[in-house]
């Protein structure tokens, strides 16, 4: 496992009239880190401009939620992960969600008492239940996931027993109105064809004063990381996390980037977890957004052979994003420390 990471987190100014424009991210020095924690304040009216270093935004822009990604459909994640779930934890963690990355992720969710209610969206194999219930008892956490090949995983893990353990999906979730004081979802937007409504649904659950933290990946500038990124499934920008909480309601949004000590604060490449937004509900109830009819009908029959072309493609560009961060550790293990990679 890696280890802690290398910085701890600090905000990003945020003025209302920037006098000059921020430097792009070519403009830093090569061995430039960038900050790791952004804050967003929209405690008054006032229109602000946050500052960010390009490495966040690109003059080429993802697809729109509307045109999802070839594995960002509920039936092609579902038959993804029924292959995926075998290996899950022993391949994709160890390169991008790693133990002492869920620990830095987590920490602005506040787990901060052992009677906590916690819902885990899309809690897969229960890798980030496991920090959750480091600091909050398993009895009072409940793992949520469409693909039950993923939570017979977490079913077999014994710090888990206690959990309760339910099949279900992110953008319609089975838990009453103001039920969770915290909401925690890791790896799963990716999957989420329309992840406005699952961060509404995420607003709807907890109770006034709860909060929520989505951990996810970035949208990488790297050209032929977003070239397998378009293709395999979400990758938001830091910007869009942000817009998506503050339609559904939440203030005091945060962003925490997060990342393997060996990516050395590289980020263009993209990361499947690269941050934590975290945000609190102000008031109880339902997220004051409304949303028309759901993007995705699981119940329409799908031409078995689009299927089939959508997942080969989509499962073949996830490959690349197990290569990159071998890619990434064999640099570090080559290039001196200090030097850029």
């Amino acid at each position: 496992m890696a280890s802690s990471m290398l910085f701890k987190p600090h905000y990003l100014p945020f003025t209302t009239t920037p006098s000059s424009p921020p430097k792009s991210f070519q403009s830093y020095p090569s061995h430039f880190h960038f900050t790791n924690s952004l804050k967003f304040n929209s405690n008054n009216t006032t229109k602000k401009t946050l500052i960010l270093p390009k490495c966040t935004t690109t003059s080429s822009s993802p697809r729109p939620p509307s045109q999802p990604r070839f594995i960002q459909h509920k039936k092609e994640a579902f038959w993804f992960y029924r292959f995926l779930s075998v290996v899950y934890d022993h391949v994709i963690n160890p390169g991008h969600w790693t133990e002492d990355m869920r620990t830095e992720a987590l920490e602005p969710a506040e787990l901060d008492r052992r009677d906590l209610i916690v819902v885990d969206v899309g809690g897969g194999t229960g890798f980030t239940t496991l920090g959750i219930v480091e600091s909050v008892d398993a009895k009072n956490v409940t793992i949520l996931d469409q693909s039950p090949h993923q939570l017979e995983k977490a079913r077999e893990k014994v710090e888990l027993k206690e959990c309760r353990i339910v099949e279900g999906d992110a953008e319609e979730l089975s838990f009453e109105t103001d039920y969770a004081d915290r909401y925690v979802s890791a790896g799963s937007i990716e999957y989420w064809p329309d992840p406005q409504r699952g961060i509404k649904e995420a607003y709807r659950v907890l109770k006034m004063g709860g909060k929520a933290c989505l951990i996810g990946p970035v949208y990488p500038t790297f050209w032929l990381s977003r070239f397998f990124a378009d293709m395999w499934m979400l990758f938001p920008k830091e910007e869009e996390y942000v817009e998506w909480f503050e339609k559904a309601g939440f203030k005091d949004v945060q962003i925490k980037r997060i990342g393997p000590k060996w990516y050395r604060g590289v980020r263009r490449r993209g990361l499947i977890m690269g941050c934590s937004v975290t945000g609190i509900k102000p008031t109880s109830g339902d997220s004051p957004l409304q949303l028309g009819p759901k993007v995705e009908d699981v119940a329409k029959l799908v031409n078995p052979f689009v299927f089939f072309l959508r997942f080969l493609l989509g499962a073949t560009a996830g490959v690349y994003y197990i290569l990159v961060p071998v890619y990434m550790w064999v640099k570090d293990q080559i290039v001196p420390k200090g030097e850029p990679i």
